[in-house]
């Protein structure tokens, strides 16, 4: 019989993303986004982090805290399929899985202290959102993490823009000024589902603070309107 394993949560990290709507689907895809990582009490020890500091880029092992099912399936339908066509879980990343673990790879950009929460971390480019609980932390090695000539299986491989933008300057005035590049990259990988493609249709964002309304017709992705977000986002890196 298989036994329960512990996992302790050592960090959170709070990102301009307070819904699953809208993250790059994902890490390194738009390196224009910025989030921090607080530890919990318990890890804030600056010693843990000796040494981190020589290093560009990291390993995250986290939680998919949003997508926690009781059971599994062995196969799942991939956005980017369409939402019809079942592969094996293992050969998706899809967040439904037999533990609900994720991986991305970000890069460090700073290690600092705060008063109150002790050594934090600065990073780019993650795919978690806003409170997203953290499992682990390591090194990203280059001689050996990095396979040029692997193969993408049947994955959407381009880091390239899929979409172009088109967002009036005077609606992109109402997003935190150090937060628009990043909105216009996470816009132009198109945030919405994979089997969603209605012309027309308006889908809205929550990121930094605002609400984001767009419509996508024949490849170019058109803001409509930038409202003040419901409830804000805790955390928000944006307006750091």
């Amino acid at each position: 019989m298989l036994q329960p394993v512990e996992m302790r949560i050592i960090a959170r990290i709070h990102s301009d993303f307070p819904s699953k709507f809208g993250i790059p689907r994902q890490s390194g895809l738009v390196d224009a986004l910025t989030s921090t990582i607080v530890f919990e009490p318990d890890y804030r020890n600056p010693d843990a982090l000796r040494g981190l500091e020589g290093y560009s880029h990291i390993w995250l092992l986290w939680q998919f805290s949003e997508a926690v099912r009781e059971g599994w399936s062995p196969t799942v339908r991939p956005p980017r399929l369409g939402g019809n066509t079942r592969m094996g879980v293992f050969a998706t990343r899809s967040p439904f899985r037999p533990n609900p673990i994720g991986l991305s790879s970000v890069q460090l950009r700073e290690i600092a202290m705060d008063k109150k929460l002790g050594p934090v971390l600065r990073v780019s480019g993650a795919d978690l959102m806003d409170g997203t609980p953290i499992f682990d932390i390591k090194p990203y090695l280059a001689y050996t993490d990095a396979h040029p000539q692997a193969t993408d299986g049947f994955s959407f491989s381009s880091k390239e823009d899929v979409l172009k933008v088109d967002a009036a300057a005077g609606l992109l005035e109402r997003v935190p000024p150090t937060c628009r590049d990043a909105l216009l990259r996470v816009l132009a990988q198109d945030p919405r589902p994979g089997y969603q493609d209605t012309p027309g249709r308006i889908y809205k964002m929550e990121f930094a603070g605002v609400e984001v309304h767009f419509t996508v017709t024949d490849g170019r992705l058109t803001v409509c309107d930038v409202l003040p977000a419901k409830d804000g986002i805790p955390g928000k890196t944006g307006s750091k």
